[in-house]
Order: C-alpha cells, then structure tokens, then sequence
C-alpha cells in the first residue's frame, strides 16, 4: 500500500504537459527516490483517466479499458509515494472521485493528497477556445464566449469548460473528503516571470525538492497565434467531414499545429476581447475569496490569478489579417509537402526491401533441391498409391499443411 498518494487532477494549460512529461522521463530517478509515477507509455495515465470516467476520445476510449484499475493496482502495491497526473481528471464526477480515492488506497491507509495548478480566466480563457480548434472544432471566438458565459451552462462547450476551469466546483469535487491540509493550490506565475517559478512550485507541492532530475522538455502543448487558429479553424471545417480521427491527430494537431504554426511566434497572440474582462475578472475574484475561506494550502501567490490587463490592441481570430492567414497557410502547405516527400522516401525504400524479399524467395524456389522436391511431389500427387505416401510421410512428420 502507497504511503503517500499525490493526485494532480488539472487545470488543462497550467503547464501540464510539461509536468508530465519531466514525470514520465524521470520514472527511474524517482523510483530510486522511493516515488512511483505509474505509466508504461506517456500516455498512460491519460488513458486511466479517459477509463475512470469513461470518456469517448476519437476512439481511444477502448484502447483505454481496464487501465485505470491496471494504474491504481499499481499504486496499491507500492510502498512509497506514488503520483497521478492528467488535467482531464478535474471534470470527474463525486461518484468517480469516490471510486478513485477507494481504489488508490484513501481508507485502507495511503494518505492522498489533491493538486490542482490553477491560471487566471484571462489567460484560460482564450487557450481553452484554442483547444476547442486543436481538437477539430470549428466554433468561432464570439460563440465560444457565448456559450461559457450563458448562465444555463447546457451547451456542450460550456459544460466541458466548467468542468475542467471553476476552481471551486473541482475542489468540491476532488476534495470533499479530505482535510484542506491536503489540498495543495498552484497557482501558475502572471507573464514575464522567471521561467522555472513554475516548476519549482510544482516540485514543491508534490514533493519532489531535492531530487535531481532531467528537466528538458520533449513534449509541450505549443499556443499558437491569431491567424495561426484562424487557419486552423478554417482547416477543420474542411476537412472534418473527410478525415477520420487517427488521420487528425499526426496530421493536423501535431503536423500543422504543433510541428509548425507554433513556430509562428511574431504573429499577434490570442487574447480576451477588453469587454469581456470585467466579467472574467469578477468571477476570478469570487473563486479567489472562496479559495482563501476555505484555507487551502496555496503554492505559489493568490495574486497572481487576477490576470495581465486588457491587450493594448486586440487582435480579433474571426476576422483576422487575411495577410497573415496567408502566411501561416503557405508555412502549413510546406510542411505537408516536406513530410509528403519523407513519407514517398520511406515508401520508396519499402518498396525496395519487399522487391528485394521476392528475389530472395524466387532464388530459393529456384534452388536445384527444391526442384528436385516439387517434382517428386508432383509424381506422388498423379497417382492414388503416390497421394497416400504423401499422407503417410505428412503423418509422420505432424504437418497439418499441405505441403510435402
């Protein structure tokens, strides 16, 4: 049984990927440390997750069964502190953090603990109607802010967002049976701050000061600009209907996206329209008292989720510079084309390689031994006598082919 279970349940674009990503790298220091991060592949404690809560995901979902009970069998076994980590966790319903916290351990003896890396809105926000693009919507800006601000909450996007953003709600969720002692805040420093500030806030919430690890990042979550999601918006609607999902991801998410439009970093960056930041700023500050009545232990300074002012010149994506789309359209033309040119490289050598596995086979069939064998079989097979040698020889030797 874990002594110790560390549960990071979200927020998504709190510097997630990163934090996963030094995990997952760092399994074999940790564990000399005494700390499990139970992941057999990178993905693997999204897939736990997408089990837990039994969440469709472009078909992962079953390639994901079983797996959240694989993660926590594995944290039971363990005798040290054990960490779980995916920003998709903080949507969880009380019946799927109850049957979380049972089956990690919280009654029979491990102590869990709950983290929770938080953002200001004004930042949230418009990275969240980003994601919404990366993963194939084509919702527009204005009617994404719509919806997350329309109080019924009914639609499909505002349900999701608060699900994974209200801070209150998720620590309601995630926390209601532990002692706030046990409910660690991170908050993710305002812009402009030094870079590692969030990494040693996270190290310190989960325990990890002090052990050395490698903290260069493989994977990340890039943003991407205004025309850049522009594009992409555009993108989808055009190729939704046509491309299946397993397509998508390589692609156009990591492809397009990823690999290529995030390099654009001179075009202008997405930001809360200025009407919209009072509202932003009036729930913030609602979460941020209710946070500081409840006594939560705070990583980190509550400050920091009020949020950078209102963007001197805001850059509208439903209506950006057609100029800039363009350049961001040629950039994602010239990727498709240089990875079309690597994948007729990799074909071209795979077309060489089976040639050549003919050959080989042509020559061996050509060898005077075979000759001999395929001629006597031939004989045998004329006659009635000759086909129950065959079958006599074929018995003997416990072949159930045909073949001599």
């Amino acid at each position: 049984m874990s002594q110790r279970v560390l549960l990071h349940v979200g927020t998504p674009k709190t510097g997630t990927s990163y934090l996963q990503d030094v995990l997952f790298r760092n399994r074999r220091r940790l564990a000399s440390a005494g700390i499990l991060y139970p992941a057999e592949r990178f993905d693997g404690q999204f897939l736990a997750a997408l089990d837990l809560m039994r969440l469709p995901w472009g078909g992962l979902e079953t390639e994901a069964i079983g797996a959240w009970d694989t993660l926590a069998e594995a944290v039971r076994r363990h005798r040290g502190t054990a960490i779980v980590s995916h920003e998709i966790l903080a949507t969880a319903s009380r019946s799927q953090v109850g049957r979380a916290l049972d089956s990690l351990g919280h009654g029979d003896g491990a102590e869990v603990h709950v983290v929770l890396s938080v953002r200001d809105l004004v930042r949230q926000i418009p990275a969240e109607w980003q994601e919404n693009v990366k993963h194939r919507s084509a919702i527009s800006y204005a009617r994404f802010l719509d919806q997350i601000r329309d109080p019924a909450r009914e639609s499909r996007i505002a349900t999701w967002f608060w699900g994974v953003q209200e801070v209150p709600d998720i620590l309601d969720r995630w926390g209601h049976e532990l002692p706030p002692e046990r409910i660690h805040l991170v908050t993710v420093p305002p812009p402009g701050g030094a870079p590692e500030l969030l990494w040693t806030r996270f190290s310190h919430a989960l325990g990890l000061d002090g052990i050395d690890l490698d903290l260069e990042a493989e994977r990340a979550n890039p943003s991407l600009g205004v025309p850049e999601t522009a594009l992409l918006r555009r993108i989808n609607r055009a190729v939704n209907p046509v491309l299946d999902p397993p397509d998508y991801r390589p692609l156009v998410r990591e492809l397009l996206a990823h690999q290529t439009l995030s390099h654009r970093t001179g075009s202008p960056r997405l930001a809360l329209p200025p009407d919209v930041h009072p509202w932003a700023r009036e729930v913030q500050e609602a979460w941020v008292e209710e946070i500081r009545t409840r006594g939560y232990d705070v990583v980190g300074d509550l400050g920091d989720l009020a949020g950078p002012p209102p963007a001197a010149t805001w850059a509208d994506p439903d209506s950006p510079s057609e100029r800039q789309v363009a350049g961001a359209a040629v950039d994602a033309i010239k990727a498709l084309l240089l990875e079309n040119a690597r994948l007729r490289q990799v074909e071209a050598r795979l077309a060489g390689e089976l040639d050549e596995a003919h050959r080989e086979l042509e020559r061996s069939y050509l060898r005077p031994t075979y000759r001999l064998r395929a001629k006597v079989v031939r004989r045998l097979q004329s006659g009635r006598a000759g086909r129950g040698l065959l079958q006599a020889y074929r018995l003997a030797r416990g072949r159930s082919s045909r073949s001599a």
